[in-house]
């Protein structure tokens, strides 16, 4: 079987190849190869030239419809007219949609957007593009939130009390952004070698000998937020619609195809649209090359959280005894990593920062086990209860254990409790399960590094730090590093930002008790045991 490190060397070994065959398929998407230059020059065929290159007079023209398909000019509203329309000029402008009452009966509504000639209508014209776009989306709405005490809530709407009992079903919501985009770039492709990407959103003519493509309209799903959405009411008859628009350039066209796929994948394969949404967010509210760091994050952050816990259930396996480790410390970690999981489950939060929390919780559940020496047996149906005896050194360690915690509850119980009472005065929830959560996870959240103070006076009162597990702590550490870059591209609800970076300041005290007590040989090290204690292998008889 393969050693720790030869594992741990595997898997370092497979993450730069990933990480190395990832960026060559991003140098792919983003890199077209043009039409060779000698062909080109010719004008011979096998090239696509771009209808642009003529530099016509467009005109930008969006209609709305509650039919997917339309024939003709029958049954739909023309909402916004871009006379003029200059490719190079970036415009956003506000208009009023009328709502038909198909729509207000949680119906859909579609938005098609032409590029056409200058003055004439775009189903006259042979050389026009268009692309369709739904206004609507179906979502859950988000259950009101009230005082518990009073029942008061912020919006007391008549429509609202009507539909309490269809909070459940989803129901049609309006998407206020549409953001537009075209392709300005003269770009020859090689018609023998089109990007498959691209492909599908270009329209071709022939014009004389050569072969040319129409300008590329292409509509920015990954704008389309969830907190721009809006519930349609059935007394609603207009609603405002932001359309914006922006030039674009190839290679961020083809990854942004990519990207749009990619969330449409997730949700395909049942992430929720809040889930997409968490994505998209990372896509949108970061420009590209943020964005490339972004990834090279998210990477080295898998690659760490895999070690991490693959070092601390290494470390935690083979524990034989408590010595040096603050008990209390483990049971509040375990205690703090549940509440924090429910709270993100209770909020909706984002997989990406929901699935990594559930394991710790498994994990976190698993070390109390160890810690407190359980065993499980089942007489018939039912589990039987046993725990272990702590030796001597053990019991020392517990009472250091017991004197730090007497200290802490003076001040982290009354805050504690102090904190629940003024959010339930004060602040409104969707039940009492939720303002539950919330009171728990605000305690851990705020107080909840007092609780790791424990495990510093152990570590004080012994003088040494050889009984932590370093290694997972190490990579814990990076972990917290890049969770303070996390905490400004991931959507996630405040306290859980404002923590990553209390966890900073305890790892710095951490640090500074292993600069200041140094490894002692005759310690029990991070196995329980002392390097002087190891056995020492017989001589070899000659």
């Amino acid at each position: 079987m393969l050693s720790r490190s030869s594992f741990t060397s595997l898997v370092v070994g497979v993450f730069a190849v990933y990480v190395a065959h990832t960026c060559w398929v991003m140098y792919g998407i983003v890199y077209t190869r043009p039409c060779p230059a000698a062909v080109a020059a010719g004008g011979a065929a096998g090239c696509v030239w771009p209808y642009l290159a003529r530099r016509p007079k467009l005109q930008l023209s969006v209609y709305t419809t509650t039919r997917s398909h339309i024939g003709a000019e029958n049954n739909i509203d023309l909402v916004l007219n871009v006379e003029d329309f200059d490719i190079e000029s970036k415009f956003e402008r506000t208009v009023n949609v009328s709502v038909p009452k198909k729509t207000r009966n949680n119906g859909t509504l579609y938005a098609y957007i032409f590029l056409h000639h200058a003055g004439i209508l775009p189903w006259h014209d042979g050389k026009q593009v268009h692309i369709v776009s739904p206004l609507t989306t179906y979502m859950v709405p988000k259950p009101e939130e009230i005082n518990l005490l009073t029942g008061e809530s912020d919006t007391q709407q008549i429509e609202a009390e009507k539909q309490t009992n269809a909070l459940d079903e989803p129901v049609s919501h309006w998407r206020s952004r549409l953001t537009l985009n075209v392709m300005v770039e003269d770009f020859i492709f090689d018609g023998s070698s089109l990007p498959a990407d691209v492909h599908r959103y270009m329209k071709m003519v022939h014009l004389g000998k050569t072969l040319h493509y129409l300008p590329i309209l292409f509509i920015d799903q990954l704008s389309n937020r969830v907190k721009d959405l809006m519930v349609i009411n059935r007394s609603t008859t207009e609603l405002p619609l932001t359309v914006s628009y922006d030039k674009i350039s190839l290679g961020k066209l083809r990854f942004w195809i990519h990207m749009q796929d990619a969330v449409y994948s997730l949700q395909q394969f049942g992430f929720s649209e809040k889930d997409a949404d968490e994505v998209k967010g990372i896509f949108v509210d970061t420009n590209l090359y943020f964005l490339a760091l972004t990834f090279f994050v998210a990477a080295f952050h898998l690659l760490f959280d895999f070690l991490a816990f693959k070092n601390d259930i290494s470390f935690w396996k083979k524990k034989r005894n408590m010595i040096g480790m603050s008990t209390k410390a483990v049971l509040w970690r375990c205690f703090s990593t549940v509440v924090i999981f429910l709270f993100l489950l209770d909020e909706q939060t984002s997989l990406l920062v929901l699935i990594p929390a559930g394991i710790g919780a498994v994990i976190e559940l698993w070390k109390v086990k160890k810690a407190l020496k359980m065993t499980i047996k089942w007489q018939g149906i039912r589990p039987k209860i046993q725990f272990g005896t702590y030796n001597d050194s053990e019991k020392k360690t517990e009472e250091y254990d017991a004197q730090a915690m007497k200290y802490l509850s003076y001040l982290l119980y009354p805050l504690c409790i102090g904190g629940a009472g003024y959010s339930l005065l004060n602040v409104k929830y969707k039940s009492w399960y939720s303002w539950l959560i919330n009171s728990f996870v605000n305690g851990v959240y705020a107080f909840g590094f007092l609780f790791m103070l424990p495990q510093l006076f152990v570590n004080y009162k012994m003088k040494s730090v050889a009984h932590l597990p370093w290694k997972a702590f190490t990579y814990k550490a990076f972990n917290t590093f890049i969770d303070d870059i996390f905490a400004f591209i991931i959507t996630m609800p405040t306290s859980h930002r404002l923590a990553c970076f209390r966890d900073d300041v305890v790892f710095l005290v951490y640090l500074y008790q292993r600069w200041l007590y140094p490894v002692d040989k005759s310690r029990v090290n991070e196995y329980g045991e002392s390097y002087e204690e190891k056995p020492k292998k017989k001589a070899h008889r000659e």
